[in-house]
């Protein structure tokens, strides 16, 4: 068998990488290579990640919403669209948010450019505040929350997603199978699983950096900050989906996503 992917060095970016906030979605070569990957949704975002989070968001009417790291929009306009009386999406790439407002800009709907590390809101300022895939690029999950905490109102959910801590655990997540000689995928290889931190990686482009948490982490930091755990989702493709690509059946091996709802009480 080769189990040369499982015994990688985890590369570490410097500290000065480590304190700037990430902003590779900008790199042109990068946004080209995300772009074209979304362009026809057909991937396991749409097939896995946004059916299971959207089967976690409480009734939409009438709510003010937080969309952190929105991204092009088309999630703050899904919700916006499903009846929330307003929504604010923000996000740290500028061209992002060109084509969020180009794409899904609607009555309601406001975006803005920032950081989520840095945003301000006054306390219980929304009802709900959701995420797609974007707090494995944030550093400090704990300031997160606790400011998710501070602008919800009681009662009030907050519903995300982040690659699943079992692929950011290895640095190359995207080709952690182990093989056998014939190339045929043994299994997934987790390691530096309690090693959290930054992670060095490539997608699209060197350098991209991920933070890697483990389940528990996620779990305890947002129990720290107030909110309790409301239901958890590994999600794995539907039986539709597992025809049209019997490839997805290797999901059910290692979840790719991890989809987290908590409430503040």
């Amino acid at each position: 068998m080769n189990y040369g992917k499982s015994a990688r060095r985890v590369l570490r970016p410097s500290d000065s990488e480590i304190r700037m906030k990430q902003n590779i979605y900008d790199n042109p070569e990068f946004f080209k290579g995300y772009s074209q990957l979304r362009r026809h949704e057909a991937g396991l975002n749409a097939a896995l990640e946004w059916p299971a989070l959207y089967s976690m968001l409480p009734p939409l009417a009438g709510l003010r919403v937080l969309d952190l790291g929105c991204g092009f929009g088309k999630w703050s306009r899904l919700m916006r669209e499903q009846g929330a009386a307003s929504v604010i999406g923000i996000d740290i790439s500028t061209r992002m948010l060109e084509r969020a407002r180009a794409e899904n800009a609607i009555d309601g709907i406001t975006y803005l450019n920032c950081a989520i590390e840095d945003a301000a809101f006054d306390p219980a300022s929304f009802d709900l505040v959701t995420s797609s895939l974007a707090f494995h690029y944030v550093e400090r999950f704990d300031f997160v929350c606790a400011n998710v905490a501070r602008w919800l109102k009681q009662g009030g959910a907050f519903i995300f997603s982040v690659e699943h801590p079992i692929l950011t655990a290895n640095p190359d997540n995207l080709e952690g199978w182990c093989c056998d000689a014939a190339g045929a995928k043994r299994h997934w290889a987790v390691d530096n699983y309690r090693d959290e931190g930054a992670r060095n990686t490539r997608w699209f482009v060197e350098g991209v950096i991920k933070y890697h948490r483990t389940i528990e982490t996620y779990l305890n930091t947002l129990i720290d900050a107030g909110l309790a755990i409301a239901r958890v989702l590994e999600p794995e493709g539907t039986p539709e989906f597992v025809r049209t690509r019997p490839e997805a059946l290797e999901e059910r091996r290692r979840p790719p996503f991890l989809l987290i709802s908590a409430r503040r009480v």
